[in-house]
């Protein structure tokens, strides 16, 4: 599960990713130019500062990219439904397929997905069981990334020692205050943003709930029995070794649960 390419053809969904990407590639471009480099070369910071902000970066994107091409569990046309799991499927009533419970038929991709937590726009796809632990890693490093460049921006003014030499970039040279000033104003707006949204992703997730089901107030607590918030996190990531939870470059393969106790609501 999550090998297949999921592409969705959604213009608004193109314009809100090429809008995150464009903020990425701006402060991955700019920040070393404008704060990195130039610190490092008259030793006020060391190589680690610069290769934590390339592997924070590198993890951002890898996550945004993951996400957005993979398939949130997308359900066959013709599912093969085992005789002791009928009870567990139900017919949606906008397609007319089999799904099994804890599904949601999305209206913008025009099919149902396990488990679906809501379709997002920022990365052109729907969240849902083969693709949200993708979600909370860009979620994450997108935190992680943000909260370093804002860090950057207020120590190049007002903790670093101020440059002797000049920055060789003209262009960066001449309109460095406005560069950084750019950079800060888009990771406040970022961050605060994505805070809000990572918060009740983990919330969802403690609660085993996901965001369609708080919405509509069909997730009763006496229907499903109460989980553990690390077996409710393992079969999100597909892995209880925590540590693979916060890596993008892998495979994710589901824990094998009780389907009635992973998917009955």
């Amino acid at each position: 599960m999550g090998r297949r390419i999921h592409f969705v053809v959604d213009p608004q969904g193109w314009c809100c990713m090429g809008l995150i990407i464009f903020v990425w590639l701006y402060n991955t471009v700019f920040i070393p130019k404008v704060i990195l480099f130039p610190h490092y070369e008259e030793g006020h910071i060391s190589v680690v500062t610069i290769f934590c902000y390339y592997f924070c970066s590198l993890f951002c994107i890898a996550s945004l990219l993951r996400a957005s091409v993979a398939d949130p569990g997308k359900l066959p046309e013709n599912p093969k439904i085992p005789i002791t799991e009928r009870e567990y499927w139900e017919l949606c009533n906008k397609c007319n397929m089999m799904r099994p419970k804890r599904s949601h038929h999305c209206s913008r991709c025009g099919h149902c997905v396990r488990r679906m937590d809501h379709h997002c726009p920022w990365i052109n796809n729907c969240v849902g069981e083969d693709n949200h632990w993708l979600f909370l890693q860009l979620c994450f490093y997108t935190q992680i990334l943000s909260s370093y460049t804002l860090i950057l921006d207020f120590c190049h003014y007002y903790c670093f020692l101020p440059l002797k030499k000049e920055n060789g970039d003209v262009f960066v040279f001449r309109h460095e205050l406005a560069l950084v000033r750019i950079s800060a104003f888009m990771g406040l707006i970022v961050l605060g943003g994505i805070s809000g949204l990572f918060y009740t992703q983990l919330m969802g997730i403690f609660t085993d709930t996901t965001s369609i089901e708080k919405m509509s107030n069909c997730c009763e607590d006496v229907s499903r029995p109460r989980k553990p918030w690390q077996q409710t996190f393992s079969e999100v990531f597909g892995t209880r070794w925590k540590i693979l939870w916060f890596i993008p470059f892998r495979q994710r393969q589901p824990l094998r649960v009780p389907y009635h106790f992973a998917n009955h609501v």
